[in-house]
């Protein structure tokens, strides 16, 4: 999945920066990715430190920081896709950074860390360890053979 990001987003970029230069001119895409690169910089260094300044907090309080983590992750993943050029990193970036837009992109993490650990503690399975679900089509569902409880002597 990562190797096929690498290829495509770029090429992608590309694309856009064409478009956009089509419609508005070389110059004045330049201006606009280079306005966006500054802005960009204000904000992390700006939502960088407030986060920071709320993850200490969280620590000298003796609180789990998750909030506080994922805020820091998200300006990390931000800052890092506003310096690559382009307008759709811009984009997700800005989305990943801004206070209003954030909360949304905390929850997303959220959701896919719950899906990733999960998914990695029980291998994808039905019914936790060993898979021994009771659902459709696992052990003792529709199609799956009877399970008897008892004890082997």
């Amino acid at each position: 999945m990562v190797f096929v990001l690498l290829l495509v987003v770029p090429v992608l970029e590309i694309a856009t920066i064409i478009a956009v230069g089509k419609v508005i001119g070389g110059w004045q895409t330049l201006a606009l990715l280079l306005l966006e690169s500054a802005l960009g910089a204000w904000l992390v260094r700006r939502e960088g430190a407030r986060a920071w300044s709320a993850l200490t907090s969280a620590l000298n309080t003796g609180r789990m920081p998750s909030r506080e983590l994922a805020d820091a992750a998200l300006v990390l993943v931000g800052g890092t896709l506003l310096l690559a050029p382009g307008f759709l990193t811009d984009v997700v970036g800005f989305f990943f950074i801004l206070p209003v837009t954030r909360p949304i992109a905390r929850t997303l993490l959220e959701t896919v860390v719950a899906r990733r650990l999960l998914g990695g503690v029980f291998g994808g399975r039905r019914g936790g360890p060993g898979g021994r679900g009771r659902g459709p089509g696992g052990p003792g569902g529709p199609g799956g053979p009877d399970i008897i409880e008892g004890e082997v002597l």
